[in-house]
């Protein structure tokens, strides 16, 4: 089976799995917790796999939902609060000339 077909896997073991909280925390988080299908073995491991810099492949193992670790497709998209987004601006394109974000 390929890699790919693997990640598609991985990502809906994990929209189950976000379904099945999501009901119990719309029940209050009350008893019984629920019971989460065991993830199959072949998805147990999935390298990231993407492109380095230096053009092989990343091993890294620790990957999100969306199949690629914190280097290749983390989670954050940058700020999203307005303070966070000022001091972006202050900083412009020169990061090695950082601002103090004062005002």
């Amino acid at each position: 089976m390929s890699t790919h077909d693997q990640r598609k896997r991985l990502k809906e073991h994990s929209r189950r799995r976000d379904a099945a909280f999501d009901e119990w925390a719309e029940r209050g988080y009350q008893d019984p917790p629920p019971k989460f299908e065991p993830i199959e073995a072949d998805l147990i491991g999935l390298a990231c796999g993407a492109k380095t810099r230096a053009g092989t492949p990343c091993k890294l193992t620790s990957i999100y939902t969306n199949g690629r670790c914190k280097w290749h497709g983390g989670c954050s998209t940058g700020p999203s609060t307005s303070e966070g987004k000022k001091r972006s601006v202050l900083n412009g394109f020169c990061p090695k000339n950082k601002r103090t974000h004062t005002g």
